[in-house]
């Protein structure tokens, strides 16, 4: 597999992760506890081999530039804008919920999960959007 393939796989890894945090969801909202705990391990390893990849990825590939023109960039670089604060502050807060669920503080991951769980889904979406504009809507980035 080429670098520059890259980016499909960690987007697919990426959805793969959305499906299973929505699945997730609604495990644990119909009382389906062991349902829900294999789709946030499955959430988690997805989300764990998007970040891999990404990383592999921006270290041999560079800097790449979005290539849209006109309105599309102020969309794209408003989307990244909002993305990118949060997808770092998401690794954390995971980390901050998966924690007193494996100690049994469900009283603790509960808690935070409210906030995590809409920060990890827009994280997802909005990854996705990202690499749908710069990769596939408006052609290969600039490399740079």
């Amino acid at each position: 597999m080429d670098v520059t393939e890259l980016p499909k796989l960690y987007t697919i890894f990426n959805g793969c992760a959305l499906v299973h945090i929505l699945l997730g969801l609604t495990m644990i909202k119909l009382g389906h506890k062991k349902p829900h705990i294999v789709s946030m391990i499955i959430a988690l390893l997805f989300s764990t081999a998007f970040l891999g990849c990404y990383l592999y990825y921006h270290y041999h590939a560079g800097h790449v530039k979005f290539a849209g023109t006109g309105l599309t960039r102020p969309i794209y670089f408003t989307i990244l804008f909002t993305h990118i604060p949060l997808a770092i502050l998401s690794l954390p807060m995971i980390i901050m919920t998966v924690v007193p669920a494996l100690r049994s503080r469900f009283d603790k991951h509960k808690r935070v999960a409210k906030w995590t769980v809409p920060v990890w889904l827009y994280v997802s979406v909005t990854g996705i959007i990202v690499y749908l504009m710069c990769y596939v809507w408006y052609g290969p980035p600039i490399r740079g």
